[in-house]
């Protein structure tokens, strides 16, 4: 177990952190019906706690504990096209289920429904004491229509004309501030109408950016890391396409990027603490420079889903230092369950091989060990009854007990290249092939198939370092076993001939 003291550094150094997603809500309200008293986050039995920590978890994100809004919970209940999203996921839903969006924050406070503030420092505290970290959500974007500032500090917000509330009803709402009625903006990204329960903060206004880092540097005190919600939103280009022409004269707006100066304020107080974006649109490497710790990895989401094995291996050509602070996900709160999203059983593990095994943060949501097949919206807090499927669930303690060895953690990865088996057998390239070295913890050979067709190709290894003549593969996944000439291994390479979406992680060693 690790001790509180090196989680940050730990966190910060290893090649490959895990973090595991849960939803406040849905977690306390299923272990509220499951032993007949209310649960909080203070209170979530030491059970919850000891296998996060025993499945080598390194942090866990909460998704959900702010506090939200009276505006916001009745839209959610009202909203047209989010009940037919309710009926597909819960079909028995009602209005109590729906608690509205997690992402309109009216107050960055706990709810008190989750414990409050208090609720919430108890259960950092167990979760240090067996080594793990918290990390929470931050929405830069946008707030609650209700938050305070809306009626105190109409300023901070983006606002439109006298009637564009009644012009643009998908864009501005009217609200009572104290100067008077003001038309503010919804929330909003630049490809789709505003989310009414939000209104938009306006990131050419000093005062709100002085604020905001305030709000970040008290919540940093709170937790080990925020993943901040839809991170490139608030980057200058892209809010002053969206919002320039409602928020400053041409060439009088501020240059700086808010997150650069963000960052840099919340680790003073604060080093080491965590700074996750999800992020789309290839600004990945863009927010990675502004101080972000990781950022999400969408691309090769997309890639192992729809491009194949050729498009997969092309993206990790990338540069190491941008790896290492990518996360890797198959599945969190807003896409479709890994189990829909890759309905193959051997596909959805040869994708989670991958993930697992290269660098970078790996991202797991709750219900994805389990295979459970139903994505809910943000806004319930109630997810339909689900076996877990034991198979897949076996699957992923093995594989993440296989990962935890510290040559994963702390040691070098390389990208291998298969190349051809004999003349025209192309397969070789649907390998995606990975090698670990660490000079203290051994090497590690990772070989997926990644074709829904038998493949074959030969690998070429380094293991120059290698001084035994005999080398032999223990695949850790399964009951695998090859002993090898080190000199046909240097001369010729090692062959393999995979079924479909088939994949060997293989402990490298010297008889």
């Amino acid at each position: 177990m690790h001790t509180p003291s090196d989680r940050s550094f730990r966190l910060l150094s290893t090649l490959h952190p895990v973090m595991y997603e849960v939803n406040a809500r849905v977690l306390t309200h299923e272990l509220t019906a499951r032993l007949g008293r209310p649960v909080t986050l203070g209170t979530i039995p030491d059970d919850i706690l000891d296998g996060w920590a025993g499945n080598g978890f390194d942090v866990i994100w909460v998704m959900g504990v702010w506090t939200i809004g009276e505006i916001g919970r009745e839209i959610a209940k009202s909203h047209e096209g989010l009940q037919g999203e309710y009926r597909a996921s819960l079909p028995d839903f009602s209005t109590e289920d729906v608690e509205g969006s997690p992402y309109a924050v009216q107050a960055y406070h706990v709810s008190p429904s989750l414990g409050g503030d208090a609720g919430l420092k108890r259960f950092r505290s167990r979760l240090r004491e067996r080594g793990l970290g918290l990390v929470l959500d931050f929405v830069s974007n946008h707030t609650a229509r209700d938050h305070d500032w809306v009626s105190e500090h109409p300023e901070y917000y983006v606002q439109g004309g006298a009637q564009e509330d009644r012009e643009k009803p998908e864009l501005f709402f009217r609200a009572a501030t104290c100067d008077g009625e003001r038309v503010i903006a919804f929330g909003r990204d630049p490809y789709f109408p505003g989310w009414t329960d939000t209104a938009q903060l306006n990131y050419q206004q000093a005062g709100l950016r002085r604020v905001v880092i305030g709000e970040l540097r008290r919540i940093a005190g709170m937790c080990d890391g925020l993943r901040c919600d839809m991170a490139m939103l608030v980057l200058n280009n892209i809010f002053l396409r969206t919002w320039g022409v409602y928020t400053t004269a041409p060439g009088s707006e501020i240059r700086e990027e808010f997150w650069r100066e963000a960052i840099s304020e919340v680790h003073r107080a604060h080093p080491g603490f965590l700074f996750v974006a999800e992020a789309y649109w290839n600004m990945e490497w863009d927010l990675q420079q502004l101080g972000f710790t990781y950022t999400y990895d969408k691309v090769l989401y997309d890639r192992l889903l729809r491009e194949g094995a050729g498009a997969v291996r092309d993206h990790l050509r990338a540069d190491l230092e941008y790896q290492r602070h990518c996360v890797r996900f198959l599945e969190n709160h807003d896409e479709p369950p890994a189990a829909l999203a890759l309905p193959s059983e051997p596909w959805h593990f040869a994708a989670a091989a991958i993930i697992m095994t290269i660098p970078g943060m790996v991202l797991l949501h709750d219900g994805q060990m389990e295979s459970r097949p139903v994505r809910i919206p943000v806004q319930l807090r109630r997810r339909p009854g689900a076996q877990p499927n034991e198979r897949t669930l076996g699957f992923y303690h093995a594989l993440l007990r296989t990962i935890c060895h510290p040559v994963f953690r702390s040691g070098a990865w390389t990208q291998l290249y298969g190349r051809a088996a004999w003349h025209d057998n192309q397969s070789y390239q649907n390998f995606i092939l990975s090698w670990w070295h660490s000079e203290h913890d051994g090497d590690r050979l990772v070989v997926v198939n990644y074709a829904p067709r038998s493949s074959q190709c030969y690998i070429d290894l380094p293991v120059s370092h290698l001084t035994s003549q005999a080398v032999e593969f223990r695949d850790l996944m399964s009951l695998a076993f090859y002993r090898r000439d080190l000199a046909g291994l240097q001369n010729k390479g090692m062959f393999f001939d995979l079924q479909p979406y088939a994949f060997h992680i293989f402990d490298v060693t010297t008889a």
